[in-house]
């Protein structure tokens, strides 16, 4: 079945709201599993017994799979089963502190234990079902992660033996940016503040600036260029207040330290092909660590970053995938050529 390189526009987007995607998503699956701690995931997916490729998205902070219907509609509409969660503490997922709003985790890697036990335990079977021929080793497995997804599926890589094809990492946060701080400076003063803040045996502190949601405004926003696609999902959280989620803690940012540390101390564990997409005009996470990221993988995994460096989107803003057109459209075409190239590869451990 061959499926023409289209995605939905910004030109057609209310359109497609109100038609395409609500038809479409009326087809889904809704339901949660028990992840770490017996914490409710909460996730979707979208399957045609006549496609044989499955998709695992995993998305960014304080996101829910509610923000991405159309970029779910788009590979599903070439093609690909998809599957995505919401992960703990955001979303629709169950939150783990008597201020919902928190964005927090207790420990980072409880996240990618959740992404195992998702794809274990939902979508391998739902994948198995669809492809009753086919064996685990050549089952067309591919997954795109955005900005702390990107973190997420890079640890679980590296902690699970797995089938991937091919992985796209969009924006992803392999660390945060600083603000220009150094960062043995910027690690010392969060590290240390959560030291205190766990030694008074207090709920977790926000980090210094950072408090409960507030809808921002559309001028000098940080995530997107698309004036539509940003007030459409301004709208979803004011229509769907329980999906709201305010600032990170200061435990949350000392636990995303030592992911980073930890995904640099395990690059050898990474066998399957990995792009990344780099968002030029990205303030949210650090780029300069995705390079540094791509250049040493790359010199491990020949196959992972071609050339050593990531796919540059000059000029765009950090949601790559809720951008104007003129920049989602090439992320879009470098995922899907990505996973297109990779349909018959053989991994080797």
């Amino acid at each position: 079945m061959s499926h023409a390189t289209s995605f939905s526009t910004e030109q057609q987007l209310t359109q497609n709201y109100e038609s395409k995607f609500k038809q479409f998503w009326q087809q889904g699956e809704f339901s949660h599993f028990n992840g770490v701690d017996n914490i409710a995931i909460h996730y979707a997916s979208f399957t045609n017994k006549e496609y044989k490729k499955c998709l695992i998205i995993a998305s960014g902070r304080s996101e829910s799979y509610l923000k991405f219907k159309e970029l779910i509609y788009d590979f599903f509409q070439q093609g690909f089963n998809v599957f995505i969660l919401d992960h703990r503490g955001q979303g629709l997922s169950q939150r783990m502190l008597t201020n919902p709003q928190k964005g927090y985790v207790k420990n980072f890697d409880d996240y990618a234990d959740d992404l195992h036990t998702f794809i274990n335990d939902i979508v391998l079977p739902a994948c198995y079902n669809i492809n009753k021929n086919e064996k685990a080793s050549t089952m067309p497995l591919y997954m795109l992660s955005h900005s702390m997804g990107g973190a997420i599926s890079v640890r679980y890589l590296q902690k699970y033996t797995n089938s991937f094809k091919a992985v796209v990492l969009s924006s992803p946060m392999i660390a945060f940016n600083n603000g220009g701080l150094p960062s043995w400076f910027a690690n010392f003063v969060i590290k240390n503040a959560d030291k205190i803040n766990q030694g008074l045996g207090q709920s977790p502190w926000y980090f210094i600036g950072q408090k409960n949601y507030l809808a921002t405004h559309f001028k000098n926003n940080p995530l997107t260029h698309s004036k539509v696609r940003f007030q459409y999902f301004i709208a979803l959280y004011q229509q769907h207040p329980e999906i709201q989620l305010g600032g990170v803690t200061i435990h949350w940012l000392a636990q995303a330290i030592n992911t980073t540390n930890a995904i640099f101390a395990n690059l050898t564990k990474l066998k399957s092909p990995i792009l990344v997409i780099q968002s030029g005009g990205d303030s949210i996470v650090d780029n300069e660590a995705q390079n540094k990221f791509c250049a040493q993988l790359h010199q491990l995994n020949p196959q992972s970053c071609p050339d050593g460096k990531p796919i540059i989107i000059d000029n765009a803003k950090h949601e790559l995938f809720l951008e104007r057109d003129t920049f989602r459209a090439p992320a879009l075409q470098q995922a899907l050529n990505w996973f297109n190239q990779h349909t018959y590869t053989n991994l080797t451990n």
